[in-house]
Order: C-alpha cells, then structure tokens, then sequence
C-alpha cells in the first residue's frame, strides 16, 4: 500500500493548507512539463486528492488502505475479506458464542489449501501434455495435433499464473487478520451440589447436638 503521507513528505496530523503547500512544492518538479515522471507525478496527484477528502482520508487513517492507491494484491485481498465480512454479519449465531475472526482465518487458510491443490493439478497436467508433444515425432506440415497440444499448455500457463495470484492475495488477506483478538463469552459453569457449612467429621460435638 502507498503511503499518501510518505509521498506528499507531510506527517498524519497534517492541516488541509500544509497538504496543499506540499503539494505544490513537489509538483513543481515531479510534474513531466518539468522534467519529473509521469507515474510519480500521478501518485503524487492521488496521494493529494485523497487528503483532501475527509471521508477517504479518514478511512485510510483507520484502515490503512485506499482503493486509488491499493495495489492488485491488496485490493483482491480486501475483496475476499468482505465476502467473509458478509458471511459474520449474516450469521445468526448470538456475538460472543463463536469466534468470526477465527472462522475467518479458517476460511482464507481453506481456501489456499485448496488453491495450492489445484496449482499442482494443473502443472502435473500440463507436464503430461509436454510429453505427449515431445512423443510427436514425424508430423505433418500442418501441425493441428501440434497446435492444439500448445494451446493447452498455453491456457494452463494462464491458469496457475491465476491461480497463483489468488494464492498471494488470500495470504495478504490473512496478513491483514493478524492481531486482532475475538472475546468471547465465559461459558456458564454448572451449578455445584450444595454442601452443608459443617464438617460431621471433624465436628462430633456439633453432630451430637443434631442428633
């Protein structure tokens, strides 16, 4: 995630007018008329607007995330955690029974589990199909087994690149669950026999005077 604060060279308790007197001081050589990147020019450009907005600013000072500036990865990860956030709100279950948080990890730890599974079918598969391109011997000049073999691979390529992807975005969003500690409820104790004050045998005193 780009830090706006880092980029605009300003601390977090920074006045509108301070963000916008940085502003200027690093546009005038980061701007490409100037010389400066083009790139580096539009974070600077992004950083700015979203300081500038109260609402994104203080969503970004909470969260530490913002949509502009968010990277692929982060992005997918917050995704995948708004679906699980959807699944907590939607559970009927009382607060405090269950641990969300933690079904929350589960899930995500689920989810790479069979993400890794399914990376390693598809280059096992992929190998199978090498070796059956490798076995092609003579071939005709129009090589439409050829072809279409090299496709596959070609399409499997794409699918654990994909794949992969999913993988890296599911454990940024494990990452981003660290730290945070569900307090659930005590669980009632059931109630004990109730015992009598007196100790008969340590007392014979106090159990001749029951008797």
């Amino acid at each position: 995630m780009t830090d706006p604060y880092e980029i605009l060279g300003i601390g977090r308790d920074a006045s509108e007018e301070q963000i916008k007197t940085a502003y200027r001081k690093r546009a005038k050589t980061a701007h490409p008329d100037s010389g400066g990147d083009v790139d580096t020019f539009g974070r600077l450009q992004k950083a700015y607007e979203l300081l500038l907005d109260p609402v994104r600013r203080k969503l970004f000072d909470d969260t530490g995330y913002d949509v502009e500036l968010t990277d692929a990865v982060d992005l997918q990860a917050l995704v995948a955690i708004e679906k699980l956030i959807t699944d907590m709100v939607l559970d009927e279950r009382e607060p405090g029974t269950f641990d969300p948080v933690a079904h929350m990890r589960a899930s995500l730890m689920d989810e790479i589990r069979k993400a890794n599974f399914s990376k390693s079918e598809l280059e096992r598969h992929s190998d199978r199909i090498r070796l059956h391109l490798d076995r092609l011997g003579k071939r005709p000049g129009k090589d439409v087994v050829g072809h279409m073999l090299r496709a596959r691979i070609k399409a499997i390529a794409t699918a654990i690149s994909e794949t992969e992807a999913k993988i890296d975005a599911t454990e940024r969003a494990c990452d981003m669950l660290e730290g945070y500690l569900y307090v659930m409820d005590t669980p009632m104790l059931e109630e004990e026999e109730p015992t009598s004050d007196v100790e008969w045998d340590d007392a014979p005193e106090a159990r001749s005077a029951a008797q």
